[in-house]
């Protein structure tokens, strides 16, 4: 993974208008920043504090203010605990100028402060197929009874997807339940995947599509208590992430992730 989009809602956490205004990739020894159309189109955005230039092209040798403040620093008593929540193993060197995409990849740099989110570029993995790790959404909306079903999940538990049209945040919305014993809710997936998940679900046999537990962490903040793994198959002439509201602003900006391998 070398390449994050940027997406900002407006209106409050819950409700108003959500969309993809920036991207932000790693190349050549320096970070870059992107806004996309979105920034123009998405009613109330305002560009980011000393990147007020929609056009400019942003570079650093550094990760920018806006994104750096949204990893916890290495200084935190619970820095590993971070990582270990977020799927990285002892292997994991936070060191490596790729360190920072990765991890806003997966915790997708919320902060209670702002309306802003990152969340990976989709690409294909070794074998040609769709791979996505990603933190369950909407956990404080749960009864008490899904908080405890979800303590008692073992990695590797498969879980359903349904659609939940009358989602009065999000009527794309999918919810997730479980698949064993009582079937019941434990959350949501990320609202930028939900519409990947129905152009794949639409291209591939649903034996080829999976969404199971890759960690349980009922020692975090509930943002971060459940990690699951998407798989599934690619369908032909599936492009995710390309309206016109993803494309660059700046003319002649490489799209770096295309035709990159994303980690398995």
């Amino acid at each position: 993974m070398n390449a994050l989009l940027v997406a900002s809602r407006t209106g409050g956490p819950d409700k108003g208008g959500w969309g993809p205004v920036g991207r932000l990739d790693y190349a050549d020894g320096a970070y870059r920043f992107v806004y996309t159309q979105g920034a123009r189109s998405l009613q109330g955005f305002r560009p980011f504090h000393g990147m007020e230039d929609l056009n400019q092209i942003y570079q650093s040798d550094e990760l920018f203010p806006v994104f750096k403040n949204r990893l916890m620093p290495e200084s935190r008593p619970e820095y590993q605990a971070y990582l270990r929540w977020s799927g990285f193993d002892s292997s994991f060197n936070p060191d490596d100028p790729l360190a920072p995409i990765s991890i806003l990849g997966v915790t997708e740099g919320i902060r209670q402060t702002d309306y802003i989110e990152v969340f990976p570029c989709p690409v294909p993995d070794l074998v040609g197929c769709y791979v996505n790790k990603f933190f369950v959404h909407g956990l404080r909306y749960l009864p008490l009874s899904s908080h405890v079903r979800l303590s008692q999940m073992e990695e590797g538990e498969r879980l359903a997807m349904m659609p939940d049209p009358w989602n009065e945040s999000d009527s794309s919305a999918v919810a997730l339940r479980t698949t064993v014993g009582e079937r019941m809710l434990v959350g949501y997936v990320p609202r930028y995947l939900a519409h990947d998940i129905w152009e794949l679900y639409s291209g591939c046999h649903p034996e080829y599509m999976s969404i199971v537990v890759e960690r349980v962490n009922v020692d975090a903040p509930l943002q971060q208590r459940l990690l699951c793994r998407m798989n599934s198959c690619w369908p032909e002439g599936f492009q995710p992430c390309s309206t016109e509201e993803f494309r660059p602003i700046p003319e002649g900006v490489a799209v770096r992730c295309e035709g990159e391998h994303a980690l398995a």
